[in-house]
């Protein structure tokens, strides 16, 4: 299991069904254009620990104040805008697994996410509503 990932507000997305339902439009308005079949996130800034969070590191979605879901990393690429400056590329696969949901306060741009402090996966849908119900009680 990787060491490092990465943890990204999902800004606009009310659930991980919101989330994936955005992800499949991309995704099937990329095979309409011929393009590759990726999910792409541009980001201002490059990481420079970018072999680590490659050895296997997910992305970490945070939607509604609760970190939520996590995607594996596929690729970070340096890229520029249309103003030539210079942007990041994450590269994500569309493997979207639920995870423990944990509140977690709102924050610009990505951060690093150590394996030590990831949420675990979520064991199904029954036990992940527990525990949504359980955080928003403030009982977790």
């Amino acid at each position: 299991m990787a060491k490092l990932h990465l943890i990204k507000l999902c800004v606009g997305a009310d659930s991980i069904e919101d989330l994936l339902g955005w992800q499949m439009q991309r995704l099937s308005e990329r095979r309409k254009k011929r393009m590759p079949r990726e999910l792409i996130h541009v980001t201002r800034q490059m990481p420079k620990r970018k072999d680590e969070l490659l050895d296997g590191g997910c992305l970490y979605w945070v939607i509604k104040g609760y970190t939520a879901a996590r995607q594996p990393l596929l690729d970070l690429r340096p890229v520029h805008d249309k103003e030539g400056i210079p942007r990041c590329e994450i590269v994500y696969s569309p493997e979207l697994v639920s995870v423990v949901r944990r509140a977690h306060r709102p924050f610009q741009g990505w951060r690093y996410l150590s394996a030590k402090d990831a949420p675990p996966d979520a064991r199904g849908p029954a036990a992940d509503a527990l525990h949504a119900e359980l955080a928003e009680l403030g009982l977790l």
